[in-house]
């Protein structure tokens, strides 16, 4: 198949490069990192180690390509959305794997006839130079149909992530997964990042009492949108997650000590935005959210 990679930072990187071991990759992402990849080939080290040689650009090209697998952060699916339709790519499907809701449904506002696939991903990466990724764990893709049930366009891009040699499950119940991965995200992201501390500094101690809260309030927020995601099911997903990747730095934690703009607003506060349209509290969701936006505030990144 032919993958285009929107948003080639740590997480497109690594996907990116895995896919290019079997299929056609081309990524696009910024300088100095695409720039090292077109001039050296991307080198993927740490818990899976391969040289790769995908095409690297800063802006999506024009062409066709069997599917857009898009790994922006979630306040950027509008925007790399909009390139993509604005520059003339032709997509079969598009697979997102930011974090959140709603980005599959501005996907599929912007590209038209291109099936929009839903997806979520454990594998942990992060960029140590330009031209290199680091996979810090190997994890799991989900993908399956946005809205649940069977799908030959999953099926088939879930073939060529296998065959890639990455970990994938096509799922047909998206719409819950997609709502345990919120909760993964609310009940790990956002304790990691406020308290400075890995993923398995949760698993036991005050780290674990707020992340498990923070998932019990998601899934309850969950099952007011009609999906059957258990208190039960959602705190089980935060320790197993934070268990497997408890080395790992978060990807919120990532942002706040490099000073740059966490995915509050997509992670925390669509959860909070679902709950106040049902008369629900949120009191951890918000307190976390409430934080962060104050640390994002106090530099100018709000």
């Amino acid at each position: 198949m032919e993958f285009l990679v929107v948003g080639a930072g740590s997480l497109g990187s690594l996907l990116g490069g895995l896919l290019a071991r079997e299929h056609e990759v081309t990524l696009v992402g910024r300088d100095p990192h695409v720039a090292a990849v077109r001039e050296s080939g991307l080198t993927v080290e740490g818990a899976v180690e391969t040289l790769v040689h995908p095409d690297a650009r800063t802006e999506p090209p024009a062409g066709r390509f069997d599917c857009a697998l898009v790994t922006t952060k979630a306040f950027d699916t509008a925007a790399a959305a909009r390139d993509l339709a604005d520059t003339g790519t032709t997509l079969d499907a598009a697979l997102s794997l930011s974090n959140g809701l709603g980005n599959e449904a501005t996907l599929a506002d912007a590209l038209g006839d291109c099936a929009v696939l839903a997806g979520t991903c454990t594998y942990g990466a992060t960029t140590p130079a330009p031209g290199v990724v680091r996979c810090t764990g190997v994890g799991e893709v989900v993908l399956g149909a946005r809205a649940g049930g069977p799908s030959t366009t999953a099926d088939r891009v879930g073939t060529a992530f296998t065959e890639a040699g990455i970990e994938t499950t096509v799922a047909a119940d998206m719409p819950r997964r997609l709502w345990e991965k919120l909760a993964v995200n609310a009940g790990i992201n956002a304790p990691t990042a406020l308290a400075r501390v890995e993923n398995g500094a949760l698993l036991d101690g005050p780290g674990n009492a707020v992340g498990r809260r923070a998932a019990r309030e998601v899934a309850r927020i969950a099952r007011a949108e009609g999906v059957d995601l258990s208190e039960a099911a959602a705190t089980d997903a935060v320790e197993r997650v934070a268990a497997a990747t408890a080395a790992n730095t978060s990807s919120m934690q990532q942002d706040v000590l490099a000073e740059r703009r966490t995915e509050v607003d997509a992670i925390l506060g669509t959860a909070l935005e679902r709950a106040d349209t049902h008369g629900l509290t949120g009191p951890t969701l918000r307190t976390l959210a409430e934080l962060l936006r104050a640390w994002e505030r106090a530099r100018g990144l709000r």
